[in-house]
This record gives structure tokens, C-alpha cells and sequence, in this order.
């Protein structure tokens, strides 16, 4: 583990820890786990929060949705994106535009380099792009 014990929680994550049929679930609910054990400080943002809320609800219903948020979301940190966060996160998606990268993805990167959080627990390989560990 690195001196800081942030994680960074992206939507691949929380959607592999609530589909029990996807092919991240089981590696996802022990690295959960894992990182509630470490008293792990758990973080994202209100951009992953709406990006998860939304495949929850299309892919798994309303119920799925409302259990992550009252549950699973109920132990991390959530980052509120401000207007000089979303700027920052703009001009990143746009210097990195031709990556297919989302807004969402660039709000996380950013958000986890004003944080000094250096690691992501995630199932998308743009984190690692980005020169993040994946826990």
C-alpha cells in the first residue's frame, strides 16, 4: 500500500461490485472487501456518482440504483466538482480528445491528482494510461 491511503472508486468498479453477472463481480467484491478491511479512504466524484446511477438504473432497475446509493456510496468520499475542476477536466478531455476518453474520466484524473490519490480501483485501463495503479 502507498503512504496515502486514498483509492480512487471509478463507475467500472461500482458497477462490477452490484452486477453479479459481470465478469469483474467476484475480483470487485473481494477488492471491496479488501479496501473496507485497510480503512481505505474511499474516493470519487459527483460525475462517477450520475454516470453510475444511471447505468445501474438502465442495465438493473431502480432498486439496484437506490441500494448502491444508500449502501454502497454510503462510504466514500464524494468530490463535488467545481466550475475550476470541470474547466480543468474540460481541457484535458480536449488535449486528450482523440483517446476516447469521457469527461467523466477526465474529471476522475484530475480530481485524483488534486487529491494525491496515485491509485484507482477500477476495471478501465485509461486510469493506467494515466500513469494511476489499479488496485
Amino acid at each position: 500500500m502507498t503512504a496515502n491511503n486514498t483509492v480512487f472508486v471509478d463507475t467500472s468498479a461500482f458497477y462490477a461490485l452490484m452486477d453479479s453477472s459481470d465478469k469483474h463481480h467476484a475480483e470487485a467484491a473481494a477488492l471491496w472487501t479488501s479496501l473496507i478491511k485497510e480503512n481505505s479512504r474511499l474516493l470519487t466524484t459527483n460525475y462517477v456518482v450520475l454516470e453510475t446511477m444511471a447505468l445501474l438504473q438502465n442495465r438493473l432497475g431502480f432498486d439496484a440504483a437506490s441500494l448502491w446509493y444508500g449502501d454502497v456510496l454510503s462510504v466514500v468520499e464524494v468530490l463535488w466538482a467545481n466550475e475550476y475542476l470541470h474547466r480543468l477536466s474540460f481541457e484535458l478531455w480536449l488535449s486528450l480528445g482523440k483517446r476516447k476518453l469521457s469527461l467523466v474520466d477526465c474529471v476522475s484524473f484530475v480530481a485524483m491528482r488534486q487529491r494525491r490519490s496515485d491509485r484507482a480501483f477500477c476495471f478501465d485501463r485509461h486510469f493506467a494510461d494515466e500513469g494511476f495503479g489499479i488496485v
